[in-house]
């Protein structure tokens, strides 16, 4: 195909010259000092175009010969460029192939030839992906002191508040950083790298994974909470994940106050959903009542009590056993609310449990007798809250001068596991 469209154009210039030279009788004439010369239009323009093409030709081939080293030059750099790429590929192909020595030896020849050559010094995203690797793989062969040279070494590709790729590159080899730290159990540095972070990377979920650890490691629950919720709302795990994590992480930093001002504060630090959380409040309210402060666990405990039939059964389990820890010195406006929750509830052990308590610590031994042996003799309720109640029967028992009965209640007490 290409050999015919060359035939006709070779054709159509045969035919243009033969129709517009072919008739042509100009004549050009040339007078120079005493000299005349007369052409015919004809040779005169192939004599001009000729002479055109040939100063073309010869500008041409002094242009070559002259930038001939330059260009040599633009080859070996090429060249060098090649082969420095080619290293940084292959040191990446081992890196995933998990040959972390041969990775490291190719990263490190990546390096190497970019020192070596002044046209690739200047690119800095290239530097740092190199040194990545290289540090990555004596990471994963556990040679740390290598490895935190290389960092010290790896340049910034990314001025200090740009975008694109160079801040991309500095922003993850902070990342990784932080990730290595980690797996030194170093939380102290991770956390450090991360604070380094811009806030809209500081915000990605891998960011908030690796302070999340960081946080734990360092023991720092209430910091590690707030960035759990974070995740959650990035929808970092599944809503069951996330909510075994978030109360763990609450119980965690409610085990960590030793005083009720921490208690307090810690409590007004809480986020809204977590002291909507059931479960978070009746732990915290147990704190409380081991710290002293049975009135301020009461008081959280309060609206749950208003709403206990909202709640799920294992919510309604917890609240009940916080208000037994919580029940000295409880008054009568919390009766009417009980006697509701009891006559619904009848057949949870855990808040029957919970009204006999309070109608003992009231006094009103005669309605609370009924409820404390029916939840004592519950296997469903916890050792610990049947014990109590057995205690409160025989406490009871003593109060009516019935010593026998009060002594086979403090047995039946002690031999609950």
């Amino acid at each position: 195909m290409r050999i015919v469209i060359w035939l006709v154009l070779l054709c159509v210039v045969a035919v243009v010259a033969a129709t517009t030279l072919g008739s042509n009788d100009g004549v050009v004439t040339i007078y120079w000092r005493g000299w005349r010369t007369d052409l015919s239009l004809n040779l005169f323009v192939l004599i001009v175009v000729g002479g055109a093409f040939a100063i073309t030709s010869a500008a041409q081939a002094v242009n070559a010969l002259v930038t001939l080293p330059k260009r040599a030059g633009e080859w070996r750099a090429l060249r060098r460029e090649r082969l420095a790429q080619a290293a940084l590929r292959e040191a990446l192909a081992e890196y995933f192939s998990a040959r972390y020595s041969r990775a490291h030896k190719a990263a490190s020849r990546a390096i190497a030839i970019q020192q070596d050559s002044p046209e690739l010094r200047a690119d800095a995203e290239f530097s740092v992906l190199a040194h990545l690797l290289a540090a990555g793989s004596l990471h994963r062969l556990q040679d740390r002191t290598r490895r935190d040279e290389l960092l010290r070494q790896m340049p910034v590709a990314g001025r200090k508040g740009g975008v694109g790729a160079g801040r991309s590159v500095d922003d993850g080899a902070r990342l990784l950083a932080a990730e290595w730290a980690l797996d030194d159990r170093d939380a102290g540095r991770a956390l450090e790298l991360l604070a380094e972070l811009p806030p809209g990377v500081a915000r990605r979920t891998q960011a908030l994974r690796l302070k999340l650890q960081a946080c734990r490691l360092a023991r720092r629950p209430l910091e590690a909470l707030h960035t759990a919720r974070l995740l959650a709302k990035h929808q970092g795990f599944s809503p069951v994940a996330a909510l075994g994590l978030l109360r763990s992480l609450a119980f965690e930093a409610l085990e960590g106050v030793h005083d009720t001002q921490q208690l307090r504060q810690l409590w007004d630090e809480f986020d809204a959903a977590d002291r909507r959380d059931a479960i978070v409040v009746a732990r915290a309210a147990r704190r409380a009542a081991a710290l002293g402060a049975v009135d301020t666990g009461r008081d959280w405990l309060r609206p749950f009590w208003e709403r206990a039939g909202e709640l799920a059964r294992d919510e309604r389990e917890e609240i009940a056993l916080a208000l037994i820890d919580c029940v000295a010195g409880v008054g009568s406006d919390w009766l009417p609310r009980l006697e509701q929750a009891a006559a619904a509830h009848a057949h949870e052990p855990a808040v029957v449990a919970a009204v006999g308590t309070v109608y003992a610590e009231r006094q009103l031994w005669g309605k609370a007798r009924r409820l404390l042996e029916q939840a004592a003799g519950s296997p469903a309720l916890s050792s610990m809250a049947r014990r109590r109640c057995w205690r409160l029967l025989a406490r009871l028992a003593r109060e009516e001068s019935d010593e026998d009965r009060a002594r086979d209640c403090e047995n039946f007490a002690a031999g609950l596991d």
